[in-house]
């Protein structure tokens, strides 16, 4: 697409990145742009968000909170699908990209904007998905991506061009780490980190105590489920954001939460991101704990077999998608009887099941009990072993003939 571009929608978070595409995009393309900054739980100064914009040249700037539809429309669909990609990251970031894409594109609507416009670099996964929710919900909308057409290499070129412009910025030259912090997590890229042999810094983490220094006691909590969605804590009944803020201060006072992964990206390398997510971790091995008791084995192995597809649709960015749409309805199925309590230890980093109760449970000690019972024959385990062994038998008999 070609022509004049007169009003753009940003995604601003007044980092470094998005700071200084601010500026790029009213000298590039003289246009007018509004900024658009979503709440969803990064524990950042907001209120100062509006000013910045305005004085770095926003036309007009969106602060929205957007925390309570997060967790309950992004963060809970993906927990009640046991979500984990690659088997360590609980796709934080990826969770919270289609929500600020989505809003950006109501926005462009509402101020007859003809484009829009992210951060994210050419080589990350961010640009996919912002880009993929774009052209899912306004097919016609021009995207404008600086990191694919600007002149600047590294981050240390936007700190210049940031001191250039008088745009204050929280990253410096002795910590240019990369964060996204959101209610589900926060994420550490770029600097030390970006070789895999060494060690994140202490000093890099937020929301997690070190493990050898969490309190020396355990804590005990509940957490009950209402069809795999986390309902209470404790016996409080709280809001979807309210309750997983609870429990991120929970695991992370224990030291819940941490994990260091080198993880394949949708554009094909391997990058190594520093995560910290204590009420999700938490919180899924709450969910595993109480489907234990809840879920019929064979809707257990066949959802199962879907976890590592569904979470590569969200890693990827294609949670507007059809098939999206398809699988989460099957994920939210199997969630009718995922209701209960479970007991819950932590300590010391990990977090262990003491204890689970449903009244949906199919667990039943009389059939399972080694002690004396009345609705079990063991004798019927023969029949039954033998005909699983038939197949068996029948190759190793033609395999003696021959």
């Amino acid at each position: 697409m070609k022509g004049k571009i007169h009003k753009v929608v940003l995604a601003y978070s007044g980092g470094l990145d998005t700071s200084v595409i601010l500026k790029w995009l009213i000298e590039t393309y003289a246009c007018d742009v509004i900024t658009f900054s979503a709440d969803i739980g990064q524990e950042e100064e907001l209120e100062s968000i509006p000013q910045k914009a305005k004085a770095t040249g926003a036309s007009k700037v969106f602060v929205e909170d957007l925390k309570e539809t997060f967790v309950k429309d992004f963060v809970f669909p993906a927990f009640r699908a046991n979500a984990l990609y690659e088997g360590q990251y609980l796709l934080g970031t990826s969770l919270a990209r289609p929500l600020i894409a989505k809003r950006q594109v109501e926005i462009a609507r509402m101020e007859g904007a003809d484009a829009v416009s992210h951060g994210a670099t050419g080589k990350g996964n961010d640009q996919v998905r912002f880009e993929l929710t774009y052209l899912a919900l306004e097919p016609g909308i021009r995207i404008i991506a600086p990191w694919r057409e600007w002149s600047f290499k590294s981050r240390s070129d936007l700190m210049t061009f940031a001191k250039m412009h008088n745009i204050p910025v929280p990253t410096s030259q002795a910590k240019p780490y990369s964060v996204d912090r959101n209610l589900l997590h926060i994420s550490y890229e770029g600097g030390i980190l970006e070789d895999p042999w060494q060690a994140p810094p202490e000093d890099l983490f937020t929301l997690t105590v070190p493990p050898e220094k969490a309190p020396d006691r355990p804590e005990v909590t509940e957490i009950a489920f209402e069809k795999g969605n986390p309902v209470a804590v404790d016996g409080e009944r709280l809001s979807p954001a309210l309750l997983l803020a609870r429990v991120n201060r929970m695991a992370g006072k224990h030291g819940i939460g941490r994990a260091d992964v080198v993880e394949n990206r949708f554009v094909g390398m391997k990058s190594r991101g520093v995560y910290e997510t204590p009420g999700g971790t938490l919180l899924r091995a709450a969910h595993i704990a109480m489907e234990s008791i809840t879920m019929d084995r064979e809707v257990m192995h066949l959802r199962d077999s879907l976890i590592t597809k569904y979470s590569e649709m969200v890693y990827y960015g294609f949670w507007f998608s059809p098939e999206m749409q398809i699988l989460q309805k099957v994920m939210d199925e199997a969630q009718t009887d995922i209701s209960g309590v479970v007991r819950m230890k932590l300590y010391k980093g990990n977090c262990t099941v003491l204890g689970r109760r449903s009244d949906a449970s199919l667990y039943r000690g009389d059939f399972a009990t080694f002690e004396d019972d009345t609705v079990y024959s063991q004798k019927d385990a023969e029949g039954f072993i033998r005909l699983n062994a038939l197949r068996l038998r029948i190759r190793k008999m033609l395999q003696e003939k021959r």
